[in-house]
């Protein structure tokens, strides 16, 4: 199953490396020379499929409880000052993705959306201590009776170059749902309540839309 912002792309590299690999077939005289152009094609055309990939996850719905809201590995778990929405001090969670996991953002907790903002910027590389501020990002707040108020930040990184966001003020996000997607690399910060307990450790590698990062 492919998530529906790759369906252009998919459908375009597959018509490239389809012509790749049939020039290859009659133009190419050299043997080796003509498998390795068609092997390469057929590898490109794999990666961005399992780039795109979307699969399904089982979340069991739970007002306490944070899910991670995508796939990665935990880069950062410090308390920080948040500028933007709180201006006040925050427990920030961040999670790095690489080209290889699915990019997929979900919603961590249900409740209504009450902030949503995109910001143009720069494209340094996701782990980076300054990507949170001054790269492309969106930032996202989402509120429920339980946990309150949590933010997220979907940030692109030096390959990522678009980032999608569904949330909109006033939705009613699902915990678990789809919540957006970054192209090609990038990286996402959880903005939580001090006193929440976190589940998970730095450099702990983490599933979106079923592990529970955190809970209040």
């Amino acid at each position: 199953m492919f998530h529906k912002e790759g369906f252009k792309i998919i459908i375009n590299t597959f018509l490239i490396c389809a012509a790749l690999a049939l020039f290859a077939e009659y133009r190419i005289d050299h043997f080796w020379m003509q498998k390795a152009v068609q092997l390469l094609s057929v590898i490109i055309l794999i990666l961005v499929l399992q780039f795109f990939r979307n699969p399904k996850r089982k979340t069991i719905p739970n007002e306490k409880k944070i899910i991670s809201p995508v796939d990665g590995k935990v880069v950062v778990i410090e308390e920080v000052f948040e500028k933007e929405f709180f201006k006040d001090k925050r427990l920030q969670v961040s999670i790095f993705m690489s080209p290889m996991n699915v990019h997929v953002t979900r919603y961590a907790i249900s409740g209504s959306v009450v902030f949503s903002k995109y910001h143009p910027g720069k494209y340094l590389v996701a782990w980076h201590p300054k990507s949170s501020e001054l790269n492309e990002r969106t930032t996202v707040v989402v509120e429920n009776k339980s946990v309150g108020q949590i933010l997220y930040r979907q940030i692109a990184g030096a390959v990522a170059r678009r980032i999608v966001n569904y949330a909109k003020v006033g939705d009613q996000a699902v915990q678990g749902a789809d919540a957006g997607f970054i192209k090609f690399g990038s990286r996402v910060d959880l903005f939580l309540p001090l006193d929440t307990k976190v589940n998970v450790e730095k450099g702990q590698v983490v599933k979106g839309g079923e592990e529970c990062i955190a809970e209040v």
